[in-house]
């Protein structure tokens, strides 16, 4: 029996966080794509946008309620990775505990596979 992972499980905290974005947002869309970017010292970093429609090689993810795309691009690099939102005194945002991640820069905002 082959066990494989999920590409992407999102918490209850970061589901109500984008049910809370999108029901902000002016006009209704489809769901919040998550990609990656070159961007920081250590090379990659994280992003989320509004999405209108799904792609037509978006991978479309269901939980909690709400729909996230993730890019085809970013495919590889997140498979298994969990997406939480987190909420302390000082600060607040999505989380992502990657299994894929083989460092991270210094101030946090990047990292590398």
């Amino acid at each position: 029996m082959r066990v494989t992972k999920p590409l992407l499980t999102l918490t209850a905290a970061a589901a109500a966080r984008v049910q809370a974005l999108l029901d902000a947002r002016a006009t209704p869309c489809f769901g919040v794509r998550i990609g990656l970017r070159a961007k920081g010292c250590s090379g990659l970093s994280y992003t989320l946008e509004f999405a209108d429609e799904a792609g037509a090689y978006d991978e479309l993810i269901e939980a909690h309620g709400v729909k996230i795309l993730v890019d085809p691009k970013a495919t590889m690099f997140l498979l298994g990775t969990t997406m939480d939102y987190v909420e302390d005194k000082l600060s607040s945002g999505f989380v992502f505990e990657n299994p894929n991640e083989k460092g991270r820069c210094g101030c946090g905002t990047s990292f590398h596979v």
